[in-house]
């Protein structure tokens, strides 16, 4: 905040926003334990954490890249896995498949440029695909999301997007029920992405483990 107050003007900003002034708005909120982590939605309420990303092999559930950050949003993470794929693998993924989350114009857009063919829902469509209740994009929404959300409803259940709770859903399952992982140990993004890198590791280990064995 100070140090936001005491910077020069960004003549790139065209809003019409006032100069911070440095000093905390009534509502902002700070976590003493770990102030780097974010207050984030869960899947039955509001925890503070981070934000654990992985993309996973569909034959092997093998984790072929993870990341983690602080941003409890998914839609900014999809481009940031892509580039990792092919940076820890050598070579890009040919499919994915990914919810709603990962769902956005500029996402779409950077999937088809290394023609990666891809399986992303919207939020207007149903996640089993099952026909007709499907709504329909309004009419602002870009050529790309709709594009996908036609792809999509032609596919109905025979859809490879029918896949994707089969590839990634078990493994975090794996590594939270079977491993019992239920929160991060470490406090700080720098040691706890570190702390998700070893738990990604250890659940490829036992996955080559469990076919050479």
């Amino acid at each position: 905040m100070k140090a936001e107050s005491e910077a020069p003007p960004d003549p790139n900003k065209t809003g019409h926003k006032s100069k911070p002034t440095g000093v905390p708005k009534d509502k902002a909120q700070r976590n003493f334990t770990d102030p780097e982590s974010r207050i984030m939605k869960g899947s039955e309420c509001f925890v503070q954490g981070y934000n654990a990303q992985a993309a996973v092999d569909a034959d092997s559930q093998v984790i072929v890249a993870q990341q983690l950050t602080p941003n409890g949003s998914d839609m900014h993470q999809m481009v940031p896995l892509l580039h990792e794929i092919r940076k820890q693998n050598g070579r890009q993924a040919e499919e994915i498949s990914a919810d709603a989350g990962y769902c956005s114009e500029h996402n779409l857009r950077e999937l088809s440029r290394p023609q990666i063919r891809g399986y992303v829902a919207s939020r207007w469509q149903k996640t089993n695909l099952a026909g007709s209740k499907d709504q329909k994009p309004p009419d602002g929404v870009g050529k790309y999301v709709r594009a996908m959300w036609q792809r999509l409803r032609r596919g109905t259940h025979r859809s490879r997007y029918r896949l994707r709770k089969q590839v990634v859903e078990p493994v975090f399952g794996q590594i939270k029920q079977a491993r019992g992982f239920r929160q991060f140990l470490l406090r700080g993004e720098t040691k706890v992405a570190g702390e998700w890198s070893l738990l990604c590791t250890a659940h490829n280990l036992l996955k080559l483990a469990a076919v050479t064995g």
